[in-house]
């Protein structure tokens, strides 16, 4: 039985504990008494209690986070109930910061605060080998040298490498203080030894890994790093290959643009916090860019390399209003970026944003993931409002459903804000919920919107529509179709698909 028991509950089954695996991996002499174990937060915290004591361990380190924290304080209440006698170890980020009160730390023996390779390791070593109690219950963990870790490859199993997306960093740290953003805390920047590195990530791809999803969270802020692991990936490319990055959008200088443009369609997602393009915004919550050298460089990537780009804006920042709000949307879909993904604002925990609090009138949910309820410029109406507007974009425009479509939809008013936010509010008015709404229910509600209450010529929607639904892998027509579609073509028409990008990134591409 493993001694030492490292869990979490992930928000999808598909994802991996990163951060676990980084600790199994450091653990040394006592890294083959110990296990990972998984689960999703779907999981009832009472089998979950279950499964973790049939291991019999004497330590159990949990990863924390804001999407898990209310589960996993429910589980660590249960163990301590059932088996009061093991140690239970807690880090990550949502108990890293404004520890004092937390009751899941009243709950537990330990914590671990930040990059916790190091202290967990001693904190396990004192008590598994001393025997001996630590006295001080919160543990920082410091900023341990990058080339002295144990990269942590190898605790991905092949079950691991062949269902789950698999993260790999190059980099930690971030260099900005955007003050929504717990990376404002990092004190510097620091790289892994590249050519250890690179060794890793051929290792991940002899054992079959496809898709590399970077955690960095400023990918291209050392250049030559940068363009050697580029040019690394550009070496193995390969049908399938699939590689993520999170980029500065105003840092491209022709050294990567070189190696960028030669990678084929869909192999390259670029994610790209933009946040707001409010330049008083900015101001107020510490975040410097370039706004002209960010739209050339958008402009570049979308009409000159077949990168996916998938572009952040924040709702909710102290200052933005609707109309601002508004402008910043609009101005990115004229860049042509494939998905922008509209978040809300969440005062995670140890952010400077809560010093914008009282002046700007933010009020946050008292339960996590803590997200803005109204400001002095969006009132709690509105909010509600551009929530529901990100959750219908993500089901109707990010997922790349409905590409054709969109284009038409985005066109009906003067501008790409005004024309979804208009739909937005007609489908909750329909359904009266933002989930579970399935494909045939989506082309129902846009038949509906742009056909029944629209007036638009049903043939060319429903040509529109066939296209669109093919992109989905869907050959048949739904029935509110059929009148409209001419099976001769359809038998006809074979969409040569693209097999380089994931499905999501795919249905995106021309």
């Amino acid at each position: 039985m493993p001694e030492v028991v490292l869990a979490t509950l992930n928000a999808k089954f598909i994802h991996a504990a990163f951060g676990l695996r980084y600790l199994r991996a450091n653990l040394g002499a006592l890294r083959d008494r110990s296990v990972i174990r998984e689960f999703d937060i779907n999981t009832r915290p009472l089998d979950i209690a279950e499964a973790l004591l049939e291991e019999d361990p004497r330590i159990i380190g949990l990863g924390v986070y804001i999407w898990n924290v209310t589960a996993t304080t429910e589980l660590v209440s249960l163990l301590k109930r059932i088996r009061p006698e093991v140690i239970i170890v807690l880090g990550g980020p949502e108990v890293s910061h404004e520890t004092e009160g937390q009751p899941i730390v009243d709950l537990a023996d330990y914590v671990v605060i930040g990059e916790g390779e190091v202290a967990f390791r001693t904190l396990c070593e004192s008590l598994l080998t001393s025997q001996r109690r630590i006295l001080t219950k919160t543990l920082q963990g410091g900023l341990p040298p990058l080339g002295e870790l144990q990269l942590p490859y190898d605790e991905y199993t092949a079950a691991d490498c062949a269902h789950r997306l698999i993260y790999v960093e190059a980099s930690r740290g971030c260099p900005f203080k955007c003050e929504f953003c717990l990376s404002s805390l990092d004190e510097k920047v620091r790289q892994f030894p590249l050519p250890s590195f690179l060794a890793a990530m051929q290792q991940l791809f002899d054992r079959g890994v496809r898709h590399f999803k970077f955690v960095d969270r400023t990918f291209n802020l050392n250049i030559a790093t940068s363009r050697a692991i580029l040019q690394f990936f550009l070496d193995h490319m390969e049908p399938g290959l699939f590689v993520h990055f999170e980029l500065i959008p105003d840092r491209l200088p022709d050294s990567l643009r070189e190696v960028i443009a030669q990678f084929p369609p869909g192999s390259l997602q670029f994610e790209i916090g933009i946040q707001t393009l409010n330049t008083e915004v900015e101001a107020l919550i510490s975040r410097r860019q370039d706004h002209d050298k960010l739209a050339h460089n958008l402009r570049w990537l979308q009409t000159e390399t077949g990168t996916h780009l998938h572009t952040d804006l924040i709702i909710g920042l102290p200052g933005e209003d609707l109309a601002s709000f508004a402008r910043g949307f609009d101005t990115l879909c004229s860049f042509g970026v494939q998905e922008i993904q509209v978040g809300i604002l969440k005062r995670l925990r140890g952010t400077p944003i809560s010093r914008h609090q009282e002046p700007f009138a933010l009020v946050f949910s008292a339960h996590p993931p803590y997200e803005i309820l109204s400001t002095s410029t969006l009132d709690f109406a509105t909010m509600n409002a551009l929530r529901r507007f990100a959750r219908f974009w993500d089901i109707f425009a990010n997922s790349g459903s409905f590409v054709q479509l969109m284009k038409l939809l985005l066109a009906l008013q003067p501008s790409p804000f005004a024309s979804f936010f208009a739909f937005s509010k007609w489908v909750f008015g329909k359904v009266g919920k933002t989930n579970a709404i399935g494909l045939a229910r989506q082309c129902q509600l846009l038949w509906d919107y742009l056909v029944t209450d629209g007036g638009h010529d049903p043939a060319q929607i429903a040509r529109l529509m066939m296209l669109d639904l093919d992109r989905t892998g869907r050959t048949e027509p739904f029935p509110f179709l059929e009148p409209y579609i001419d099976r001769a073509e359809l038998r006809q028409r074979k969409r040569e698909r693209l097999s380089q990008a994931p499905s999501r990134q795919a249905r995106h591409l021309e």
